[in-house]
């Protein structure tokens, strides 16, 4: 399980070290993709193959789960890790997540997320903002 929020930084040649408690969950190999709120989601193999598996199978019908499912599987990189458990973001994910130099590395169950330092500050303090009524809506699911 990954949980926990860890600041970093992207080297000159784009690779980001992953926080070495989550470094044996990974293993040697991770996919990137495009994820929600304009930040990155990086899955284990096994979890992303889990996934992908699941969005495969989606009903195609309405033009919302087919974005959705490009968005997600158009927008993967098979990426592997460095023996100093660095990976290598591409281009067009630095780009749609607006990375630059500083980022967090967001730990979010079964996925790590990617996010620019600043976006994530505004993005935690707007949700703390809000924690009542989230509070509220996971009440409703059951969840607290």
């Amino acid at each position: 399980m990954f949980i926990g929020e860890y600041q970093h930084s992207i080297d000159p040649k784009k690779r980001l070290a992953v926080p070495s408690k989550f470094r044996v969950e990974l293993e040697n190999r991770v996919v990137i993709t495009r994820g929600l709120d304009k930040c990155l989601f990086v899955y284990p193999m096994k979890v992303w193959q889990e996934l992908a598996e699941k969005l495969g199978a989606i009903p195609m019908g309405e033009s919302a789960t087919r974005s959705f499912v490009r968005l997600m599987l158009a927008g993967a990189a098979d990426v592997e890790t460095d023996k100093q458990g660095r990976i290598l973001i591409p281009d067009y994910l630095k780009e749609y997540a607006g990375l630059d130099r500083n980022v967090v590395i967001a730990g979010i169950y079964n996925r790590l997320e990617i996010w620019d330092e600043k976006k994530w500050n505004e993005y935690k303090k707007n949700a703390e903002k809000n924690s009542d009524e989230i509070a509220e809506q996971l009440g409703k699911l059951g969840v607290y």
